[in-house]
Formats: C-alpha cells, structure tokens, sequence
C-alpha cells in the first residue's frame, strides 16, 4: 500500500508532515477546473475534490489524497486569479467583509471514496490602495483560491476568522486524518 498525495500545493504536503504523514508519493492530477453555469461554490468544491481523486492513476491497495480550496463571495466562486488585475478585483471584493473558505477533501482507496468539506469564515479588514499595492508586491497572491494565502503576508489583513484555520490554508487536519484513517491509513504509534 502507498500513500499517495494527488496535490502539487506545498502547503499541502507541509500540513500532512504536522500530522507525521509523508507521501509515498505526489501525483497532482490536472482536470479542467471551470465551475458549471449557476454552480454554487460549495458543491463546486466537493465535485473538484472527487475529479482530482478520479484523475489521479493509483492501484487498488493504495490510498490516494486529493484536496479542493475555493473562496466564496456569496455565491460568487474566487479561484486562483490569472493576473494581478484579477487579484485586485478580489482584494476590493473581500475588502472590509467576510467571505467562506471551503475546502473539500476526497480520499480514494480502490473504488471507494470517502469525502468531506469544511467552511470557515474568514474576515479581512478593510483594505486601503497602498495596502493592495503593498500586497501585490509580495507576489504571495499568485496561485491561491481568492488571491491570498492566511499563512503568508496576507495574514496581517485577516483579523477574525471562525472555523478551521488549516482548512482555510488548504488542508483541514482533524478531518483529514478521520478520512485517512477511515480508508486504513495507519498513523505512526498507531495499530491496524
């Protein structure tokens, strides 16, 4: 049996580590991304989960990883904005409101699937020109779910949140580890 962690997110993998799981192996499955017309976000980031899970080449003994994070505005869906224009429409977006973090992860093992999701709520502050412009200069905005990642620069415009700070990161822990497990993953210490 390998584990294998269907993510090429560094952050994913740093999470598994403060769990003590280390893949055998990073297979990051690439599928077309684009929500459906009127698809609400959290459902999108279930589907997305279990597309990446579908995608990802493993054998039937081995335990296959694969996770979603999606920003929501309501009912608007923030991926991982194409450019810095993109980016500052976010930003002025969640400027001084709150927004959902959802992140959904799907373990495989055969044919079985075992998923789960986890919406946090985020607040950022209100933000100020230079402030987008400082930010943008860190470049920490490119390739995150909404244009920002909480564990970096942009944890300094986040003053309140409710929910799973390592779901909003990518990766809610205590929820992963209870699907590992559930797919016969055995933890250091542990007995099968």
């Amino acid at each position: 049996m390998s584990f294998i962690l269907g993510s090429g997110s560094p952050r994913r993998k740093e999470l598994l580590a403060q769990i003590g799981v280390v893949p055998d192996d990073i297979r990051a499955p690439d599928i077309d991304e684009t929500p459906h017309t009127a698809e609400l976000p959290r459902p999108y980031c279930a589907r997305m989960a279990r597309e990446k899970a579908a995608a990802v080449q493993a054998g039937s003994d081995d335990i296959v990883l694969c996770a979603d994070t999606t920003v929501a505005v309501g009912r608007r869906i923030l991926g991982k904005p194409a450019d810095e224009a993109e980016t500052i429409r976010f930003l002025r977006l969640m400027s001084g409101r709150r927004h959902k973090v959802i992140t959904a992860v799907a373990v495989k093992r055969g044919d079985k699937l075992w998923q789960r999701d986890v919406v946090s709520t985020v607040r950022m502050k209100r933000l100020s020109d230079t402030e987008i412009t400082a930010y943008l200069a860190t470049g920490d905005w490119q390739g995150k779910a909404g244009g920002y990642g909480i564990q970096g620069p942009a944890g300094a415009l986040i003053p309140w949140i409710s929910g799973s700070f390592t779901g909003i990161v990518g990766l809610p822990l205590a929820e992963t580890a209870n699907l590992l497990r559930a797919a016969g993953y055995v933890f250091a210490g542990e007995t099968s």
